[in-house]
């Protein structure tokens, strides 16, 4: 009884102080395997049709785990000398207690300036809500020290238990066939997301992600073939108010498996060491991540689970071919 009423607690305060600080966007281990939600120049990137749909389950060990969703679609169009895209996410804290859910759409400008040099310009409109579940927290006041949760609370809501807001980000990409870099600028106007209206605006958050494929067998000079072995090198680095995150590694592929390494900080304190792998076959990809705390928090959290599916449609007959984006990726 004891422990749950201290979970119960740790869960309230933590999701009830959400209510009046600024949020942080959650992040995907697998960061190239959601590419519209890394960037949104990304819109359209491989020419043919895309669905991509990934899940992560953050903390599992931990009462109130933060289990995000998201899915999106991709494609590029011809007449519109570009990429359009949808994007749908789902973010639960606290067991539900506490959920965003944001649709958006995406389009990106393709310029080709060389045989080997694509570059790509992206803007993103969101319609987000962000609601809470007041009747799931605790509070101390609710506790009789024989029997447990006895009483109602004296803790008042906010006047409005949901918000909704538009929201708009940026996004540019360069690449070619060995190499992809890009940097991506969201939430440009700093929406109200809080439940009271003077407090909580999301802050900026800005990305950069660089990465590259290097051939084991012919060389750079060589054309590259899928069952040609590769390792892929990259790095990420996220900016948002106050934290700093920074994840590097490689991914080994000989298809059709592949499996990575990566280390995850926030500058000047370890977050997290992640293991990936996944399967690759003609039209579809699917991968694994498993994150092994490495803070403080390491012998209680559950690390975190995330699972990635890509399916990659033929093209349309009319579409003209163009060179298609080659991105680090371990599946």
């Amino acid at each position: 009884m004891t422990r749950r009423i201290i979970i119960s607690i740790s869960t309230a305060v933590l999701l009830l102080s959400t209510l009046n600080l600024k949020a942080q966007d959650p992040g995907f281990t697998q960061f190239y395997s959601n590419p519209l939600y890394l960037n949104p120049a990304f819109a359209g990137s491989i020419i043919c049709p895309r669905l991509v749909m990934n899940y992560r389950n953050q903390w599992p060990a931990i009462t109130g785990t933060y289990v995000t969703y998201s899915a999106s679609y991709d494609q590029h169009f011809d007449a519109l000398s570009g990429g359009l895209g949808i994007l749908f996410y789902n973010d639960q804290a606290g067991e539900g207690t506490l959920n965003t859910t944001s649709a958006s759409l995406l389009y990106s400008y393709r310029l080709q300036p060389s045989r080997n040099l694509t570059i790509k310009a992206g803007i993103q409109g969101t319609f987000q809500q962000r609601r809470i579940d007041w009747d799931k927290l605790t509070f101390p006041d609710m506790i009789d020290p024989r029997s447990g949760f006895t009483y109602l609370t004296s803790e008042q809501a906010p006047p409005k238990l949901s918000r909704t807001y538009a929201d708009f980000s940026l996004g540019f990409l360069g690449f070619t066939d060995n190499f992809v870099t890009g940097f991506g600028v969201h939430h440009l106007t700093q929406p109200q997301e809080g439940f009271y209206r003077t407090q909580g605006r999301l802050p900026m958050k800005i990305t950069a992600h660089i990465g590259g494929i290097i051939p084991l067998e012919g060389g750079l000079g060589k054309k590259r073939s899928d069952d040609t072995p590769t390792l892929a090198p990259n790095l990420l680095y996220m900016h948002q108010q106050n934290f700093n995150h920074l994840a590097y590694g490689f991914f080994f592929k000989k298809k059709p498996f592949n499996v990575g390494l990566m280390y995850r900080m926030n500058i000047g304190s370890p977050d997290a060491i992640m293991v990936l792998a996944g399967f690759q076959e003609t039209h579809f990809k699917i991968g694994y991540s498993y994150d092994f705390t490495v803070s403080k928090l390491s012998s209680s959290t559950g690390g975190a689970h995330e699972i990635s599916f890509i399916i990659e449609f033929p093209c349309p007959r009319k579409t003209i071919k163009r060179k298609i984006v080659t991105c680090p990726s371990f599946n």
